[in-house]
């Protein structure tokens, strides 16, 4: 295991202090538990947004559909234009 130091907001440490002393445990124990779950939860917010793509991109393959050729030159003007 590694040792690592980093600063957290008084009111973080508050409520890491608290939920150790409810649970029992160590502040050590709750705060790796805490980077554990969010770290998954991170991880998964990236990957599905880019399995969205994909499956937007597959629909697109499915019905023949096509875009702009200069969607990459004028995406802004086409995505947010009041035309």
């Amino acid at each position: 295991m590694l040792k690592t130091y980093l600063y957290i907001p008084e009111e973080l440490d508050e409520k890491i202090s608290l939920t150790a002393k409810l649970q029992n445990r160590s502040k050590a124990e709750v705060i790796r538990q805490a980077l554990e779950k969010g770290i998954t939860v991170v991880t998964h917010q990236g990957a599905a947004s880019a399995q969205a793509l994909l499956k937007v991109a597959e629909i697109g393959k499915k019905h023949h559909l096509k875009g702009p050729k200069d969607g990459s030159e004028k995406m802004d003007e086409y995505l947010w234009s009041k035309d």
